[in-house]
């Protein structure tokens, strides 16, 4: 029997922008169409692949310099810029919303990295920023590629049939939100999720 060599995984990046209501947390999320080859008619947080043009492109606002070193730890100066203008990039065409043209990435914290099994034919590595909802503008509306976009209550969202990924990313936003902005940037590492085992990079 002849074995398989895994995909690749692509770099990815996902935003979770968040809010509260009715007290609690909240995360913008969508669902995810059948037609899809990558988590079909999955929840999901706004986000895709580096494009190539992602490349080279240079933002308003960069990156605080906490959350580049955190990126630097497994990607070059190249990707870890390329990745604030896809999460961007993404953004506005999912949702319609924008981090502004060029992008402000001042406001986003770098909170995990998920890499797709081995097994999967399909596989990212993505990075999952996050960010207030007060860092971006424009109406909510997208393109039809997430349906049902709303902010879920994470509560509520946890309720739901999730992806192994999603449910864990969302422990890890209510983890951050539960710290004092002065312990989100004192941060050295940053979780990373391989084969479903978290460790710190």
């Amino acid at each position: 029997m002849s074995e398989t060599t895994p995909a690749t995984p692509r770099p990815a990046a996902s935003l979770l922008l968040h809010c509260m209501l009715d007290g609690g947390p909240a995360v913008l999320m969508g669902l995810r169409g059948a037609g899809h080859k990558f988590m079909p008619n999955k929840l999901v947080f706004p986000g895709g692949a580096v494009d190539a043009e992602d490349f080279g492109a240079d933002p308003a606002m960069p990156f605080a310099d906490p959350v580049l070193t955190r990126l630097h730890a497994a990607a070059d100066p190249a990707l870890a810029g390329a990745l604030g203008i896809a999460v961007a990039r993404e953004l506005h065409e999912e949702t319609g919303l924008s981090l502004g043209h060029p992008p402000r990435l001042g406001g986003l914290d770098y909170l995990c990295r998920a890499i797709t099994p081995p097994t999967n034919p399909i596989r990212f590595d993505a990075r999952f920023f996050v960010a207030d909802a007060t860092e971006v503008s424009g109406t909510l509306a997208g393109s039809g590629e997430l349906e049902g976009l709303r902010y879920y209550p994470v509560a509520e969202a946890l309720e739901l049939e999730l992806a192994f990924a999603t449910r864990a990313v969302l422990q890890r936003l209510l983890d951050w939100l539960d710290m004092p902005p002065e312990a989100r940037a004192a941060r050295r590492t940053t979780p990373v999720m391989e084969q479903r085992i978290w460790r710190e990079e």
